[in-house]
């Protein structure tokens, strides 16, 4: 399995609305953490948004690992004991391998992303 990374990523919080609206940086992932709050993982930058008060800052607090959907499936089925999201692409976030763990689900891979201090305990549980 391939090693965790620190991601590049913008943390923005913003009114919903403004969130709701903001049109991301091609290739960017957008994941809501909360209504307000988004980790805009792959930009080094903001989009423009519709809230003059909006918060954006880089954060390199997270390592992640891109995982093909087949290296995802298999793995998930040991270390996850929630239901994943059946659609795709979609943001999901809880405990997994008993690491706080954000994953981005596409139809032909997944990112698992973890706070950057347990990288080495994520690729361990990675095997």
């Amino acid at each position: 399995m391939p090693e965790p990374d620190l991601l590049v990523a913008m943390r923005i919080v913003a009114t919903s609305r403004a969130l709701d609206h903001a049109e991301w940086p091609d290739g960017a992932i957008p994941m809501r953490l909360a209504a307000d709050d988004v980790l805009l993982v792959g930009a080094d930058f903001a989009p423009p948004l519709e809230d003059p008060h909006a918060i954006a800052e880089p954060e390199s607090g997270f390592a992640g690992v891109w995982l093909t959907a087949d290296e995802a499936t298999e793995w998930l089925s040991r270390w996850c004991e929630w239901r994943l999201p059946d659609d795709r692409p979609a943001f999901a976030q809880g405990m997994v391998a008993g690491l706080a763990t954000k994953l981005w689900l596409e139809t032909d891979r997944v990112l698992v992303a973890v706070p950057a201090p347990f990288a080495v305990d994520l690729q361990e549980r990675l095997g």
